[in-house]
């Protein structure tokens, strides 16, 4: 379980670390990207929550 935790840790850092970017981006190209790179890990983490609640309930 841990292995998850870490992964889901991992996916909101990298949730964050994209909508700073975006926030300071300059180029709407690049914060667009940003952002919607964002709202993937953010979605992967989510997921990742809803994996660790499943596995925890069995």
């Amino acid at each position: 379980m841990t292995e998850l935790q870490d992964r889901l840790e991992r996916f909101e850092t990298l949730t964050a670390e994209c909508e700073l970017i975006a926030k300071l981006a300059t180029d709407s190209r690049k914060r667009e990207f940003y952002l919607r790179l964002g709202e993937q890990y953010r979605q992967l983490a989510v997921d990742m929550r809803q994996l660790i609640a499943s596995r925890a309930a069995a």
